[in-house]
């Protein structure tokens, strides 16, 4: 946790800002969703006047941020404040660093090209969300096929492929020379034993369009060589279609967790100018 320490005291003094960082539950003690309960409660306590107040914090200029899992959680946090009419105090940004948002289609272009690129491999995504979703591992090849959403399945799952259609979302440089992976076949009742596959609460993502117009302007960081890569990019197009604010900030040198790699002992250029970057859009959208 040191760079996560690290990172928060930097965001604190650059950005004359109180830093929570949630410490919610943790696969395999706790499955979803309870850490998104966890990061949920956390957010609507903290946002009560009288702990703002406490710690002295502007009410008009709270944010949520999170990288990778934290990232998803983040989202969907934020998605869930901007519609809950018990929370008075509403968000003025989020910061999305390398978010996972869906685990429908493991076959996106950046799935397909960075598959067996470190740190983050593809068949190591399905097994993190077997276990966050509380799947049998030997389902992996199931995933990685795209066997869940094969043609033919129900309503719901028909209509979360439309918003996993990167071949629509994604801008056309993204595509490559990729193809999408829609089997005739699939898994039988795959979907039916893990529902939170189509739980937005877990993909962000699949968000109807009415929640997404009401979420803050949203920073997004992408890594040209992380398989998490176009989850951000087509989360950002629908949030942009939606009529949000979206800043979309990509590293052609990034790879997953590459922010983490700003402080020494072990710091690398894109790493520096990562977190440099995010920073500055969070001091001049706070």
């Amino acid at each position: 946790m040191r760079s996560y320490d690290l990172l928060c005291r930097r965001m604190a003094e650059e950005l004359d800002a109180v830093v929570i960082s949630v410490d919610y539950r943790l696969a395999p003690d706790a499955r979803f969703p309870e850490q998104y309960n966890d990061a949920l409660g956390a957010c609507k306590h903290i946002l009560k006047a009288e702990v703002l107040a406490l710690f002295s914090v502007d009410p008009e200029r709270v944010a949520v941020s999170g990288d990778s899992a934290g990232g998803n959680l983040a989202a969907a946090v934020a998605q869930q404040l901007a519609v809950d009419t018990s929370v008075s105090v509403r968000l003025k940004a989020q910061a999305l660093v390398y978010p996972v948002l869906q685990a429908l289609d493991f076959n996106t272009p950046s799935y397909q090209q960075n598959g067996n690129v470190p740190i983050l491999y593809r068949p190591l995504m399905a097994h993190f969300w077997l276990e966050y979703l509380d799947g049998d591992h030997s389902l992996v090849p199931s995933l990685l096929a795209n066997s869940h959403m094969a043609l033919g399945q129900n309503q719901e799952a028909e209509e979360a492929r439309v918003k996993v259609n990167w071949t629509r979302l994604l801008p056309p440089a993204f595509h490559k020379h990729y193809k999408p992976v829609v089997p005739w076949r699939g898994t039988p009742h795959l979907l039916d034993q893990m529902p939170g596959l189509l739980d937005v609460r877990a993909a962000p993502l699949l968000a109807e369009g009415a929640v997404l117009k009401k979420v803050p302007p949203t920073y997004i960081l992408t890594c040209e060589h992380d398989v998490l890569r176009d989850d951000g990019l087509m989360y950002g197009r629908r949030l942009e279609e939606a009529g949000v604010a979206v800043t979309t900030d990509h590293y052609e040198d990034g790879f997953h967790g590459c922010m983490v790699f700003a402080f020494w002992p072990v710091c690398f250029s894109v790493g520096r100018r990562s977190l440099r970057n995010y920073i500055d859009w969070l001091e001049q959208n706070l």
